[in-house]
């Protein structure tokens, strides 16, 4: 993939093209008209962009869920949005790792400021990069330095020929290895996967479990979100789901559904809008974590200028993003993309009102086409966290 912001936020690269394929969309309308309206509005303009396929949920105070869909599935077949697809849970699953991290925290099987070096001897070395210096906890904030280096594709050949290619996990980090670090530990931010990559790895050290079945063991299955799965090397997605498309260039459109993800023990989760609410909620809510362990997620630094773009004064806590609401205060939320499938989700700091926006395909094929999906995506979130023009509640 190109180093497009979104590459850094391990998003897709994407389409942006006229759709011949007929838009429908669909709402479920909550108690106020005017909250439905204003959520079936905030799908259409993301459809009008050029997406093809949208769904949101939003969840209000008082448990009720609304829930709009736009554009088509399929866009040979015209087949509907449905408000209960899948789609892949991408780099929204660092909060998952994240939570497991301070879950183990909380239980004195590590600390926040053991080294990589103390878990993982001689891992991170060469090229000025040194795990005696880092610590788990900058892993978790991206203020590492370790330098983003997952392999990706860049045209629809590349795609054809690397999309069920296997990298281990010592494969991805040596990747990293070969690079120096894009600043000293602590001294910046930037957004690496490859820190997460060597947190599974700990995780794994740490409880003689893969990542994946510790957040199945300690987070999926108390919540019960069996809509919520760690598909491993399969590149394909349950039913039903929408095709996941992407832009290569002018008239390069390409249905990039099936394909394996790079960081298959990271990012082959998918999920629903509905399992991804009830996530966000029960964490912000304080169902997952101990006090202690939740206020240190919740401790943020600034993102990086270029992030910025994105985010607008948006801050990083440990595997969760904070991000200023338009009618006061600020949300919670960690965006993630993959493969097409692109996603944003809020909640508000006390966990009573959420909302997830997933869109199957991305305009990522120039800055401006980035910026207008991501744009319209967020001012959905605002909206729904904002409860349709009051405070957020």
């Amino acid at each position: 993939m190109i180093p497009t912001l979104w590459k850094h936020l391990a998003l897709a690269i994407g389409v942006a093209t006229l759709l011949t394929a007929e838009a429908t969309t669909a709402v479920t309308q909550p108690q106020d008209p005017s909250y439905a309206r204003q959520l079936r509005q905030d799908t259409e303009t993301i459809h009008a962009l050029g997406v093809s396929g949208v769904q949101a949920r939003v969840i209000t105070p008082d448990g009720r869920q609304s829930v709009a869909t736009s554009g088509t599935a399929d866009l040979n077949t015209g087949q509907p949005v449905s408000t209960d697809g899948y789609f892949r849970m991408a780099s929204t699953s660092k909060a998952l790792v994240a939570t497991v991290v301070l879950k183990l925290e909380a239980e004195g099987r590590l600390t926040l400021n053991d080294t990589v070096e103390h878990w993982l001897p001689e891992v991170v070395h060469g090229n000025g990069n040194d795990g005696r210096r880092i610590t788990i906890r900058q892993l978790l904030q991206h203020t590492s330095g370790i330098h983003d280096n997952l392999p990706g594709y860049t045209t629809p050949d590349e795609y054809y020929q690397q999309r069920y290619d296997v990298y281990s996990s010592g494969q991805l980090i040596a990747r990293a290895m070969a690079h120096a670090p894009d600043f000293a530990p602590g001294e910046g931010w930037a957004y690496s996967n490859t820190g997460y990559v060597l947190l599974d790895t700990i995780i794994q050290k740490a409880t003689g479990h893969t990542a994946h079945e510790e957040i199945e063991n300690r987070i999926l299955r108390p919540l019960g979100l069996d809509h919520t799965r760690w598909v491993g090397t399969s590149p394909t997605l349950p039913r039903p789901h929408a095709k996941a498309y992407q832009l290569f260039g002018p008239d390069a459109l390409v249905d990039v559904t099936d394909q394996i993800p790079v960081d298959h023990e990271n990012l082959s989760f998918v999920t629903t809008t509905r399992d991804e609410n009830a996530l966000f909620r029960a964490l912000l809510a304080g169902r997952l974590l101990p006090a202690r362990q939740l206020t240190e997620m919740k401790q943020t630094v600034p993102v990086s200028a270029e992030v910025q773009q994105l985010w607008p004064g948006g801050r990083y806590g440990l595997g969760l993003a904070e991000r200023p609401l338009t009618c006061g205060g600020t949300y919670w939320s960690h965006e993630g993309g993959d493969g097409g499938y692109i996603t944003l989700n809020g909640v508000t700091d006390d966990g009573r009102r959420s909302a997830v926006v997933s869109m199957s395909e991305a305009r990522g094929d120039m800055m401006e086409h980035i910026m207008s999906q991501e744009n319209a995506a967020s001012s959905l979130i605002d909206h729904a966290l904002c409860g349709g023009g009051g405070g957020a509640q």
